[in-house]
């Protein structure tokens, strides 16, 4: 399941540890003309401008930013909002007719990881320039899988009950993640049979 809020992660790709983040070096240039001198972090804003720019240029389509950052009206991350516990980003879209999913989770600030998602997608353009394979060619490794369906009701999967409000599945999330992810001794089907439930409990509570 897609979702631009909260963050869906695509099935089969390895989660990173928070001790593994680093800090980003993803700097928003002021003044274009005095590059040396004038320079500030890069707000959500900036990097979703950067990544939709680098969409565009490759013919990208029906891209959605999944993170854990609330939405705008206009269903794109909202700026300025609190940095959420996992900063994970995935970029979903559409190239050449088929789907592709670009998760990003290095960074400890989501901005940044949209951020190195563009970047990527600039370096790749830079690569095509040499002619040895196309931009379709290239992204092929990130065609996206088709995410599985949760095996067991989503309140099973957290144990809450299923009048379970936003706040108790969010915690029950937090808590059993720690132990589901592959770096603490769960398993990539664990997590990902995690965020299923997770994603399912929330979109059936935005129905409600």
């Amino acid at each position: 399941m897609t979702t631009a809020y909260p963050l869906s992660w695509p099935a089969g790709r390895p989660r990173r540890a928070p001790s593994q983040r680093k800090t980003g070096k993803f700097n928003k240039i002021a003044n274009p003309d005095e590059r040396w001198k004038i320079k500030r972090s890069l707000s959500v804003a900036d990097a979703v401008k950067r990544l939709q720019g680098e969409i565009d240029r490759i013919g990208g389509c029906l891209p959605v930013i999944s993170s854990n950052v609330e939405l705008r009206q206009d269903g794109l991350p909202r700026s300025g909002a609190k940095e959420p516990i996992d900063p994970g980003v995935c970029l979903y879209f559409q190239l050449a007719g088929r789907p592709h999913a670009m998760p990003c989770d290095t960074y400890e600030k989501v901005a940044d990881n949209i951020a190195a998602i563009a970047a990527h997608i600039e370096a790749t353009r830079a690569i095509e320039r040499h002619g040895v394979a196309s931009i379709s060619e290239m992204f092929a490794g990130f065609t996206a899988l088709p995410a599985p369906g949760a095996t067991r009701p989503w309140w099973e999967v957290l144990n809450v009950s299923r009048s379970a409000t936003r706040g108790e599945i969010d915690a029950a999330y937090r808590a059993k993640a720690r132990t589901a992810h592959s770096d603490a001794g769960g398993s990539d089907a664990a997590m990902s049979e995690l965020n299923v439930a997770r994603d399912t409990a929330l979109k059936e509570m935005n129905r409600g």
